[in-house]
């Protein structure tokens, strides 16, 4: 099987969710097995993270987790992983995955998911990172987000293009053809935030 590379998958911990979450997190995982990507995740041993690693696993791909050593400590990764990289740091966690990543899925998920996108879409912005985002809008979860974007461009706290920072995927399936089409064709570019 071809390997393409790493995405990166930003996504819950929780175990308290709707199990159509967990299932497209899952078939995520699968996806990106059969398509030659290796998931890339923050290593966590429960919620979505636990489910587009297991995805990826079962189907006879890679699971790479990025954790901070407090975390391992801990006992919070996940000991099923292909690999896991401990680093001193929050931020070192978040700098290592972007740099081993080629594009960016994140899946439904509280503050940690939000400020890891956030970041993510915050860097694309500023053309310090290249690389596709894509939110993975799995019951709607990332409509109210959309709409906070969409109300911060119209009034003016963002431009027009910066809607193309991101995109929406419905299914997994639908997220993974963004990233190819967007990785195999030059983006339309989006304005300077200055």
């Amino acid at each position: 099987m071809e390997n393409k590379g790493n995405i990166c998958v930003f996504g819950a911990s929780s175990r308290n969710i709707d199990q159509a979450y967990v299932d497209s997190a899952y078939e995520l995982g699968q996806l990106m097995a059969q398509r030659g990507w290796a998931c890339l995740n923050g290593a966590g041993s429960e919620g979505l993270m636990r489910a587009v690693s297991d995805g990826a696993l079962d189907a006879g791909g890679v699971a790479i987790g990025v954790i901070p050593q407090f975390m391992v400590d801990n006992g919070w990764h996940y000991d099923r992983l292909t690999s896991i990289i401990a680093t001193p740091t929050m931020h070192e966690r978040k700098q290592t995955l972007a740099q081993m990543s080629q594009a960016v899925i994140a899946l439904p998920g509280g503050c940690g998911t939000m400020e890891e996108l956030l970041e993510a879409i915050t860097w694309r912005q500023l053309k310090l990172a290249a690389k596709p985002i894509v939110l993975l809008n799995t019951l709607g979860y990332y409509d109210n987000l959309v709409a906070m974007f969409d109300h911060a461009i119209n009034q003016g706290f963002m431009k027009k293009s910066h809607q193309r920072l991101w995109a929406l995927a419905k299914t997994p399936a639908e997220a993974l053809d963004i990233i190819a089409n967007e990785l195999e064709h030059e983006p339309e570019p989006f304005e300077s935030k200055y």
